[in-house]
């Protein structure tokens, strides 16, 4: 059983697969925003280590620092259940601990600042998929969670044909690739070295889970498991909202997960209670 009671009230109707393909054609951005706020000092010295680091591990390529930035905000911030999804990215650093809907944007933060265009898939993902994280509370966990998932707008990887000498335009070579993509391709996940699938369970949040398997959302991966299913989360997924520019944009749209009153009262719980902590364990000390 899950709850309405403390959701925002959304508009009806749910987009069609056609409509919300629409939205593919949604550029993206590199510009700063009030959530991705990548001149704030603290954002930016951030950037600076990714590409220092970088630098030092011979990470070439956007992607590849991308994959850098990854790993320095999985180990530096801590992931907690925080509902504020607006929350800029300058003040999670500051805290050191952030949602995953925070440590995501604290990564296309760092992207856009790296000249790599953001944007944005929303998502309403039915809410018994975090029943595991919170066995004992399951008449509080909201009927839909709003999910602002990433997409980075990067260089293709070559073909073999391409390879063979045949050129294509700059624009042409360019591809979006989701963060449950960015550190390798399906086909290379498919070799079986994953370690098994995401079950949103223990200290492992989808942010971190990204970058040991396949997060696909629309049934179309395979994490090297028989038949290939076992990365497949697009059951939970209940409504496609398509795609948006940035996720200010998104949650301008659409709201947060829960209603302000519900954030107001909830956030100083669950913005300390650390990830993989067990619904019986509360929040952490800062």
């Amino acid at each position: 059983m899950t709850s309405r009671l403390l959701m925002p009230c959304r508009r009806a109707g749910v987009r069609t697969a056609g409509e919300a393909s629409l939205g593919a054609g949604v550029g993206g951005s590199v510009a700063p925003t009030a959530i991705l706020d990548w001149g704030h000092p603290l954002v930016a010295a951030l950037v600076a280590r990714v590409r220092r680091d970088a630098a030092a591990r011979g990470a070439g390529s956007p992607r590849e620092a991308l994959q850098v930035a990854h790993g320095i905000i999985a180990r530096g911030v801590r992931p907690v259940y925080s509902v504020e999804d607006r929350r800029r990215t300058s003040r999670t650093m500051r805290l050191g601990r952030g949602s995953c809907s925070q440590r995501m944007a604290a990564l296309e933060s760092v992207a856009r600042a790296m000249d790599v265009p953001t944007r944005v898939r929303g998502l309403l993902v039915d809410g018994v998929f975090w029943y595991p994280r919170f066995p004992r509370f399951r008449p509080l966990v909201p009927e839909q969670v709003l999910l602002a998932w990433p997409e980075f707008l990067l260089q293709k990887e070559q073909e073999p044909a391409q390879e063979q000498g045949q050129e294509q335009s700059h624009a042409q070579g360019l591809e979006w690739v989701p963060i449950g993509e960015l550190f390798r391709s399906p086909a290379e996940r498919g070799g079986g070295s994953g370690g098994g699938a995401f079950t949103n369970r223990g200290g492992e949040t989808l942010f971190d889970a990204v970058a040991r398997t396949a997060v696909d959302w629309d049934g179309t991966q395979s994490c090297g498991m028989p038949g290939g299913a076992g990365c497949d989360l697009s059951a939970h997924v209940l409504v496609d909202l398509g795609y948006f520019g940035s996720r200010d944009a998104l949650f301008a749209r659409h709201g947060q997960t829960l209603c302000w009153p519900a954030r107001r009262l909830s956030e100083p719980v669950l913005g300390r209670w650390s990830a993989g902590a067990g619904a019986d364990a509360g929040p952490t000390s800062p």
